[in-house]
Protein backbone atom coordinates (compact mmCIF):
# COMPACT_ATOMS: atom_id res chain seq x y z
CA UNK A 1 0.00 0.00 0.00
CA UNK A 2 1.19 3.28 -0.63
CA UNK A 3 1.71 6.66 1.42
CA UNK A 4 -1.63 7.83 -0.13
CA UNK A 5 -4.38 5.78 1.09
CA UNK A 6 -7.28 7.85 -0.71
CA UNK A 7 -5.71 7.39 -4.09
CA UNK A 8 -5.43 3.59 -3.53
CA UNK A 9 -9.03 3.60 -2.75
CA UNK A 10 -9.86 5.50 -5.26
CA UNK A 11 -8.19 3.28 -7.50
CA UNK A 12 -9.85 0.35 -6.50
CA UNK A 13 -13.36 1.68 -6.67
CA UNK A 14 -12.56 2.46 -10.20
CA UNK A 15 -11.37 -1.73 -10.86
CA UNK A 16 -14.45 -2.20 -9.25
CA UNK A 17 -16.11 -0.40 -11.38
CA UNK A 18 -14.35 -1.69 -14.58
CA UNK A 19 -15.08 -5.23 -13.13
CA UNK A 20 -18.98 -4.33 -13.01
CA UNK A 21 -18.75 -3.16 -16.65
CA UNK A 22 -17.31 -6.62 -17.78
CA UNK A 23 -19.62 -8.64 -16.01
CA UNK A 24 -22.24 -7.08 -17.10
CA UNK A 25 -21.34 -7.18 -20.38
CA UNK A 26 -20.98 -11.07 -20.29
CA UNK A 27 -23.91 -11.78 -18.39
CA UNK A 28 -26.30 -9.86 -21.54
CA UNK A 29 -24.36 -11.34 -24.04
CA UNK A 30 -25.32 -15.10 -22.29
CA UNK A 31 -28.54 -13.99 -21.80
CA UNK A 32 -29.04 -12.75 -25.55
CA UNK A 33 -28.21 -16.48 -26.34
CA UNK A 34 -31.17 -17.45 -24.94
CA UNK A 35 -34.88 -17.03 -26.68
CA UNK A 36 -36.83 -15.44 -23.54
CA UNK A 37 -39.53 -17.02 -21.86
CA UNK A 38 -37.98 -20.40 -21.51
CA UNK A 39 -41.04 -23.31 -20.99
CA UNK A 40 -40.17 -26.27 -18.97
CA UNK A 41 -41.68 -28.52 -21.72
CA UNK A 42 -38.89 -27.08 -24.27
CA UNK A 43 -36.51 -27.11 -21.40
CA UNK A 44 -37.14 -30.81 -21.10
CA UNK A 45 -36.81 -31.78 -24.74
CA UNK A 46 -33.07 -30.35 -24.90
CA UNK A 47 -32.18 -31.47 -21.37
CA UNK A 48 -28.81 -32.87 -23.34
CA UNK A 49 -28.19 -29.75 -25.39
CA UNK A 50 -24.72 -28.77 -23.73
CA UNK A 51 -23.97 -25.44 -25.17
CA UNK A 52 -27.69 -24.35 -23.58
CA UNK A 53 -27.25 -25.39 -20.44
CA UNK A 54 -23.62 -24.22 -20.05
CA UNK A 55 -24.84 -20.89 -20.66
CA UNK A 56 -27.87 -21.09 -18.23
CA UNK A 57 -24.68 -22.33 -15.97
CA UNK A 58 -23.15 -19.05 -16.82
CA UNK A 59 -26.00 -17.03 -16.65
CA UNK A 60 -26.46 -17.90 -12.76
CA UNK A 61 -22.63 -17.40 -12.11
CA UNK A 62 -22.58 -14.25 -14.03
CA UNK A 63 -25.55 -12.71 -12.25
CA UNK A 64 -24.09 -13.90 -8.75
CA UNK A 65 -20.86 -12.18 -9.95
CA UNK A 66 -22.71 -9.06 -11.03
CA UNK A 67 -24.12 -8.87 -7.92
CA UNK A 68 -21.61 -9.41 -5.97
CA UNK A 69 -19.25 -6.82 -7.55
CA UNK A 70 -22.04 -4.37 -7.32
CA UNK A 71 -22.29 -4.91 -3.02
CA UNK A 72 -18.09 -4.73 -3.30
CA UNK A 73 -18.93 -1.09 -5.37
CA UNK A 74 -21.63 0.11 -3.62
CA UNK A 75 -19.85 -0.02 -0.14
CA UNK A 76 -16.83 1.20 -0.98
CA UNK A 77 -18.56 4.29 -2.63
CA UNK A 78 -20.12 4.97 0.63
CA UNK A 79 -17.04 4.78 2.35
CA UNK A 80 -15.21 6.67 -0.16
CA UNK A 81 -18.48 9.57 0.10
CA UNK A 82 -18.02 9.53 3.97
CA UNK A 83 -21.48 7.41 4.33
CA UNK A 84 -22.06 4.66 6.90
CA UNK A 85 -21.00 1.29 6.14
CA UNK A 86 -21.63 -0.60 9.41
CA UNK A 87 -24.26 -2.41 8.04
CA UNK A 88 -25.40 -3.18 3.84
CA UNK A 89 -28.79 -2.37 4.30
CA UNK A 90 -27.74 1.00 5.45
CA UNK A 91 -26.06 1.08 1.78
CA UNK A 92 -28.75 0.00 -0.33
CA UNK A 93 -30.92 2.62 1.60
CA UNK A 94 -28.41 5.29 0.80
CA UNK A 95 -28.03 4.24 -3.19
CA UNK A 96 -32.23 3.95 -2.93
CA UNK A 97 -31.92 7.46 -1.60
CA UNK A 98 -29.55 8.35 -4.27
CA UNK A 99 -31.30 6.92 -7.03
CA UNK A 100 -28.97 3.89 -7.69
CA UNK A 101 -31.43 1.23 -6.82
CA UNK A 102 -35.11 1.44 -7.42
CA UNK A 103 -35.87 -0.66 -4.11
CA UNK A 104 -34.10 -2.00 -1.21
CA UNK A 105 -36.30 -4.88 -1.65
CA UNK A 106 -35.35 -5.36 -5.94
CA UNK A 107 -31.93 -6.12 -4.38
CA UNK A 108 -33.18 -8.43 -2.01
CA UNK A 109 -34.95 -10.41 -4.03
CA UNK A 110 -32.31 -10.69 -6.39
CA UNK A 111 -30.12 -12.07 -3.74
CA UNK A 112 -32.78 -14.73 -2.59
CA UNK A 113 -32.70 -15.82 -6.23
CA UNK A 114 -29.15 -16.10 -6.52
CA UNK A 115 -29.30 -17.97 -2.87
CA UNK A 116 -31.88 -20.67 -4.38
CA UNK A 117 -29.97 -21.02 -7.49
CA UNK A 118 -26.90 -22.16 -5.37
CA UNK A 119 -28.64 -24.37 -3.38
CA UNK A 120 -31.23 -25.84 -5.71
CA UNK A 121 -30.73 -29.19 -7.79
CA UNK A 122 -33.83 -29.73 -8.78
CA UNK A 123 -35.00 -31.95 -11.92
CA UNK A 124 -38.21 -30.79 -12.19
CA UNK A 125 -38.21 -28.57 -15.95
CA UNK A 126 -40.57 -26.74 -15.23
CA UNK A 127 -39.39 -25.26 -11.77
CA UNK A 128 -36.18 -24.87 -13.81
CA UNK A 129 -37.77 -22.49 -16.50
CA UNK A 130 -39.15 -20.70 -13.67
CA UNK A 131 -36.11 -20.21 -11.94
CA UNK A 132 -34.13 -19.02 -15.20
CA UNK A 133 -36.97 -16.68 -16.38
CA UNK A 134 -36.84 -15.06 -13.27
CA UNK A 135 -33.10 -15.06 -13.32
CA UNK A 136 -33.92 -13.07 -16.53
CA UNK A 137 -36.47 -10.77 -15.47
CA UNK A 138 -34.16 -9.31 -12.34
CA UNK A 139 -31.06 -9.10 -14.66
CA UNK A 140 -33.01 -5.61 -16.20
CA UNK A 141 -32.48 -4.48 -12.26
CA UNK A 142 -28.19 -5.03 -11.69
CA UNK A 143 -27.66 -3.93 -14.94
CA UNK A 144 -29.76 -0.85 -14.55
CA UNK A 145 -27.71 -0.16 -11.02
CA UNK A 146 -24.80 -0.84 -12.85
CA UNK A 147 -25.43 1.90 -15.30
CA UNK A 148 -26.60 4.03 -12.14
CA UNK A 149 -23.86 2.81 -10.29
CA UNK A 150 -21.08 4.03 -12.22
CA UNK A 151 -22.65 7.29 -12.77
CA UNK A 152 -23.47 8.17 -9.78
CA UNK A 153 -19.60 7.35 -9.04
CA UNK A 154 -18.50 9.38 -12.01
CA UNK A 155 -20.58 12.48 -10.59
CA UNK A 156 -20.50 12.68 -7.09
CA UNK A 157 -16.57 11.16 -7.07
CA UNK A 158 -15.24 12.02 -10.33
CA UNK A 159 -14.47 8.44 -10.34
CA UNK A 160 -14.22 6.22 -13.57
CA UNK A 161 -13.59 2.46 -14.75
CA UNK A 162 -10.14 2.29 -14.44
CA UNK A 163 -9.77 1.55 -18.31
CA UNK A 164 -12.45 1.69 -21.04
CA UNK A 165 -11.58 -1.78 -22.02
CA UNK A 166 -15.93 -2.81 -21.69
CA UNK A 167 -16.99 0.84 -21.79
CA UNK A 168 -18.62 0.42 -25.01
CA UNK A 169 -19.72 -2.66 -24.48
CA UNK A 170 -21.16 -2.03 -21.35
CA UNK A 171 -22.92 1.38 -22.87
CA UNK A 172 -24.26 -0.86 -26.06
CA UNK A 173 -26.48 -2.75 -23.49
CA UNK A 174 -28.34 0.02 -22.60
CA UNK A 175 -29.04 1.42 -26.49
Amino acid sequence: MSQDVLSDQQRYLAQLLEAIQRCAWFLQQSRNKVAWPIDGGWLADHKKDVELFETLAALNERFAKLQDSLASAMRHSALLAGESTESFLKVLALFERQGVIDATSDWQRCRAIRNIAAHDYSTHYAQIAEHFNLLNELTDILLHTSKNLVAWCADQLQIHPASQDFSTEFDSIFL
